[in-house]
């Protein structure tokens, strides 16, 4: 069962989530050759205060 796990900063829609469960799950499905209620997506929102870029906070940065 193949699982990808994804952190993404804080701020997304549930449509884009939405979108890159569905497409991480067909292109995951699609190089390992498992079907694709066989994968597994697993989000993580991240705080803005609690990602680092470069030194600085994504908050700080304004992203």
């Amino acid at each position: 069962m193949p699982v990808a796990q994804i952190y993404l900063i804080e701020g997304r829609s549930e449509a884009q989530k939405r979108a890159v469960i569905e497409k991480v799950t067909q292109a995951l499905a699609e190089a390992v050759g498992a079907p694709e209620q066989n994968v597994r997506v697993l989000l993580h929102d991240v705080p803005k205060e609690s990602w680092g870029i470069g030194g600085k906070s994504a908050k700080d940065l304004g992203r």
